[in-house]
């Protein structure tokens, strides 16, 4: 059935949906883990393999432009889309992660066969719209069909998911070396052959889990017959009508979501510096390694930053097992400062780190919060939207993760260049002080309503 609005201050509308068991949570939650996967391989990666193909650092902000411009574009029209389809086989969101799954599978097989910066560069734009297509629906899918008691178990559980994908994703390409022999050598285009190979074997996960979650799991149909004319009847239908709901639906957030706005605003950009430097700061800061002139040992460490960055994937996964047992101790908004903090901490130490065994510890760090960050924000955000428009809202949401990445992709190869001398490792210090400071404004401005019995 197409459910109420939730009035959150009863047990009756906590009630008003369905209780799923684990295993129905599971299922709907599971195509996040092929999703992962094949984002993962392209965050621990695409820094490096551009500077294989021959990129210089202050150049990497700019080649990272199409992550959050395709998200700025591809995410609100999804989630507009979505929230108006309705497939008596498919469902509403469905047919969205099957098409980007699809599409993103593609585009994974295309990208490590990349022989120049602008071959590599363009396919990261078509990759990175297409994951979108999948990734926006799946917070929606959610919000959908889970009453608000069970919903932080539902985002703790993509959250798990995320991280066991983005652990093995890490790990992959030195695995395929030690276990199954292929080497590390360059293939013509310029890019190791493993990685090549943890490509081709991303695009299958990715596909496979969406297409499990796509056949293991259902949506409820609306019961109204017309309950599509009843959303275009404010703003009408076609391009002008998306245009006009996303413009009327960014100037009407709730205050809420406008809170939680500006904690994304400021934890983002500290994740994007990771994921810029993080992995060539350890290879040639750590490792003394370089592309050119020592490539073997310039590749270890990359591979060692990626084990690190898998045992922080590692601890997501684990951590979000017990979300929810620290939301019930400390509230959502509480445990969310909390591993901003703690994240934030474990960011700042990795320039001072000499021992390459000492980066598990941060990274295990930034574990915790990554765990949250993947899951409290929708959490605390789900409950405040208007039901008929969950879609387009998360959609939206996601302006407040893509704006300060655009900036950064922009604005920080100059200030990498002008002001930090191109340090890899100052940039993801940082980035740690800016989740610091996400955590320190998410205790002061979110707020949180009590919920008897919620948790």
């Amino acid at each position: 059935m197409e459910p109420s609005p939730i009035v959150l201050d009863t047990e009756k509308a906590i009630q008003a949906k369905p209780h799923f068991n684990f295993w129905q949570i599971w299922n709907m939650c599971f195509g996040f883990f092929g999703i992962q996967f094949g984002w993962s391989l392209q965050m621990n990666n695409m820094s490096a393999i551009y500077e294989y193909l021959g990129a210089t650092p202050e150049q990497i902000p700019g080649l990272w432009l199409a992550a959050p411009m395709t998200g700025l574009l591809v995410q609100p029209i999804i989630g507009y889309l979505s929230d108006r389809t309705w497939h008596p086989t498919w469902g509403r969101r469905r047919p969205y992660f099957l098409i980007g799954a699809i599409l993103s599978s593609i585009a994974l097989f295309f990208m490590p066969n990349a022989s120049a910066i602008w071959m590599a560069a363009g396919t990261l734009w078509i990759l990175d719209s297409c994951i979108n297509v999948s990734m926006e629906p799946f917070r929606a899918f959610v919000a959908d069909n889970l009453n608000e008691k069970q919903r932080p178990f539902g985002y703790a559980m993509q959250s798990m998911f995320i991280g066991a994908a983005a652990f093995i994703a890490g790990f992959l390409p030195g695995l395929l070396v030690q276990w199954f022999g292929v080497s590390r050598e360059k293939v013509a285009g310029g890019i190791p052959q493993n990685i090549m190979w943890s490509f081709y074997i991303g695009g299958i996960m990715f596909l496979t889990a969406v297409v499990y979650t796509v056949v293991r799991s259902k949506e409820y149909p609306p019961t109204e017959p017309d309950w599509r004319q009843k959303l275009d009847a404010q703003h009408g239908s076609g391009l002008s009508g998306a245009v006009k709901e996303i413009t009327a639906s960014v100037f009407n957030m709730p205050s809420q979501m406008k809170r939680l706005a500006v904690v994304q605003f400021l934890t983002w950009p500290g994740l994007f510096l990771m994921w810029f430097y993080y992995s060539t700061g350890v290879a040639r800061d750590i490792f003394k390694g370089d592309p050119a002139a020592s490539g073997e040992l310039f590749t270890r460490g990359l591979e060692h930053a990626n084990a690190t960055s898998s045992v922080l994937n590692l601890v997501t996964f684990l951590f979000s097992l017990t979300l929810s047992f620290w939301v019930a101790k400390l509230g959502k908004k509480m445990t969310h400062t909390f591993c901003l903090l703690i994240g934030g901490v474990g960011l700042f130490i990795v320039r001072y780190i000499a021992d390459p065994s000492m980066l598990y510890l941060a990274m295990s760090m930034v574990g915790i919060a990554w765990a949250s960050i993947l899951s409290m924000p929708y959490s605390m955000l789900a409950g405040h939207l208007p039901e008929n428009k969950i879609g387009i809202y998360m959609g939206i949401f996601n302006f407040f993760i893509v704006l300060p990445e655009i900036i950064a992709s922009l604005f920080f190869g100059k200030i990498m260049e002008t002001f930090l001398h191109n340090d890899r490792l100052l940039a993801v210090q940082l980035g740690g002080c800016l989740l610091i400071t996400a955590g320190i404004v998410c205790a002061f401005i979110v707020k949180e309503k009590k919920y008897e019995d919620l948790l």
